[in-house]
């Protein structure tokens, strides 16, 4: 017989599901609510056993008290009247526990009212026959009187109990039937559930073999996963740890004791185990970090020693996180890597930058100090010279004169390149001091400085409006006088210079000039109409010392742009030039907008 293939789909288990937790349910509903019933059934049963065995006791007591009342009057033995002095407590405590049984039955709660006040009679006149019986001259007439009283009250007492006594056995019956017709019914109930969970456990067993077969074919996928995480550790050097949360415990694996030269699992995972193998110096470092495991859902990396078991010291770096398993407990797992090799190294970066960072020190101080110096004797040459060429020239011979003059030349040379020098070192080493400032003004500022020579050459410098920037100040106006003096002194002979500075802004992504990020940028363009250049050389003139044009026909000593180009990267910027022989030379300026 072919096998019907929806027996073996899951929508059929889930439908079948469905249904069979429905149906217990509904049994299991109604079950409920029979044993309920038949728990009240029984309680109620139970109850109308109570209040007829309290008032059977409560007409004892009464009984009690009466009798001992006439034993004392016949032989006025007070040890008769131990029973009538404790048979009101007793009276009185049976009355509430019968009033407490039949708090729900309003007849039983207007008998007991009735009742209570025959009771409350019959200890009165007790009271005043035991009163009259103390007194030697009594008037008996009064005496009998009062016993026939108390006689009747005794005897309505006896007629109410016994008419809530029949009450309560009918009460009684009719529960009972309740009683019996429940029990009836709950067998068949109870015979329907175990029917349908026997159905269930059936269907549970099948599909929890079928989830073992599952189960083990996970358990060989995660052995083999947990096989190649641990070979993972050994060849990344490093160790995983846990940390539960709930229950406190630690978890290591075998490569966090193979970091600490032990063997696998060769101790319990603690931290006071842990701990052992901290270097006294980091340790309560480390333990500090440790406290912050439970609070923090994240634990960052720190870095500390461990002597290991070897007594080998080692750098170990930690880092963790909270996660939530499946079960709902909050573990914290992390790892731990032995990075002994990149301490060394980044202290071995760190030592050799120090020493770097003293040799620039001791570089700029000796360029500094060496350009200052220089001045000096430089000075005492033009002064001398100075001299010579006023007193003395006319008397020198001609050869004599084009001496001099070469030298006032280099020495004229050498106290620009001093300039110059200086103007660098201070580009390079100034304390970075940035401010709000507005490029317009320092553009003013720069036209100012080079007034002689701008009016000298007739240039006209045309700009469109410049942004206010955060910037280093002097070093802006620095970079607008560079490089406006620059198209100065390469002009064209017999033509008025033409300078005209634009203004825009742009996004990275649209100049391929930029790197490609998202970061917006003011171009500022400055093209001038003068000789130009190649473009091959359009890099090169960045580079200190470097000359395109041999020093007799241009003043200069290969400084300036360079100087422009620290600048620019001094407020993580940019400077590119274009240029073309005889026609001009373009400098962009990328200088970041956000």
């Amino acid at each position: 017989m072919k096998e019907n293939p929806l027996h073996n789909s899951t929508l059929l288990l889930k439908i079948i599901f469905v249904l069979s937790v429905a149906v217990i349910f509904f049994i299991g509903g109604i079950t409920f609510k029979h044993i309920t019933v038949l728990k009240k059934t029984s309680a109620w049963v139970s109850n109308s056993h109570k209040v007829n065995e309290e008032l059977e006791r409560l007409i004892s007591h009464i009984k009690d008290a009466e009798t001992g009342q006439i034993g004392y009057i016949l032989t006025r033995d007070k040890s008769f009247l131990v029973p009538y002095l404790k048979s009101k407590d007793l009276v009185k405590n049976s009355f509430k526990k019968v009033s407490i049984l039949t708090i729900h039955s309003r007849t039983q709660q207007a008998n007991l009212k009735n009742l209570l006040l025959y009771i409350n009679k019959r200890q009165n006149y007790l009271s005043k026959t035991l009163y009259l019986t103390e007194h030697e001259n009594y008037d008996k007439t009064i005496l009998i009187n009062n016993l026939i009283i108390g006689k009747n009250t005794m005897d309505s007492i006896r007629v109410k109990i016994e008419g809530m006594m029949i009450a309560q056995k009918n009460l009684l019956k009719n529960r009972q039937n309740d009683y019996e017709t429940t029990m009836n019914y709950t067998p068949l109930l109870i015979y329907l559930t175990l029917i349908v969970t026997l159905i269930l456990i059936t269907i549970a067993f099948i599909k929890m073999n079928r989830d073992l077969v599952l189960l083990k074919k996970t358990i060989n996928t995660l052995s083999v996963a947990n096989e190649a995480n641990n070979l993972a550790e050994i060849v990344g050097g490093f160790g995983s740890w846990q940390f539960n949360l709930e229950t406190n415990e630690y978890t290591f694996s075998d490569n966090e004791y193979r970091l600490r030269a032990c063997e696998p699992q060769s101790f319990k995972a603690s931290l006071e185990e842990f701990s052992k193998f901290v270097h006294p110096d980091d340790l309560q470092y480390v333990i500090d970090n440790a406290k912050n495991i439970p609070i923090n859902s994240t634990l960052p990396a720190f870095t500390y020693r461990v002597i290991r078991k070897d007594g080998e010291i080692r750098y170990f770096r930690t880092l963790g996180r909270i996660v939530t398993i499946a079960s709902g407990e909050r573990t914290h797992i992390g790892t731990t890597s032995d990075v002994t090799e990149e301490v060394y190294a980044q202290n071995f970066i760190e030592d050799r930058n120090r020493d770097l960072e003293s040799n620039n020190k001791e570089l700029t101080a000796f360029n500094y100090i060496a350009s200052h110096d220089l001045q000096e004797p430089l000075r005492k040459i033009e002064t001398f010279l100075s001299r010579l060429v006023t007193k003395d020239y006319d008397n020198l011979s001609q050869s004599g004169q084009q001496y001099v003059s070469s030298i006032q030349s280099s020495a004229n040379r050498m106290r620009i390149l001093i300039e110059d020098l200086l103007q660098f070192s201070r580009t390079n080493k100034t304390e970075k001091n940035f401010e709000e400032a507005n490029l317009n003004a320092l553009l003013e500022n720069a036209k100012h400085e080079l007034t002689q020579i701008i009016d000298e050459k007739k240039a006209i410098i045309e700009s469109n409006v410049l942004p206010t920037l955060k910037v280093i100040p002097f070093q802006i106006q620095q970079l607008f006088i560079n490089l406006i003096g620059n198209s100065l002194k390469y002009s064209k002979e017999n033509v008025s210079p033409i300078i005209t500075i634009n203004c825009s802004t742009i996004l990275a992504t649209d100049d391929e000039l930029l790197p490609n990020n998202n970061h917006r940028y003011y171009k500022i363009i400055f093209e001038d109409n003068g000789i130009g250049f190649e473009q091959e050389y359009a890099k090169k003139i960045f580079i200190l010392f470097n000359r395109l044009h041999n020093k007799n026909e241009y003043a200069g000593t290969g400084i300036g742009l360079a100087i422009c180009k620290k600048i620019v990267e001094n407020h993580n910027g940019f400077i590119f030039a274009q240029g073309v022989l005889n026609e001009g030379a373009t400098f962009s300026i990328y200088l970041r907008a956000d």
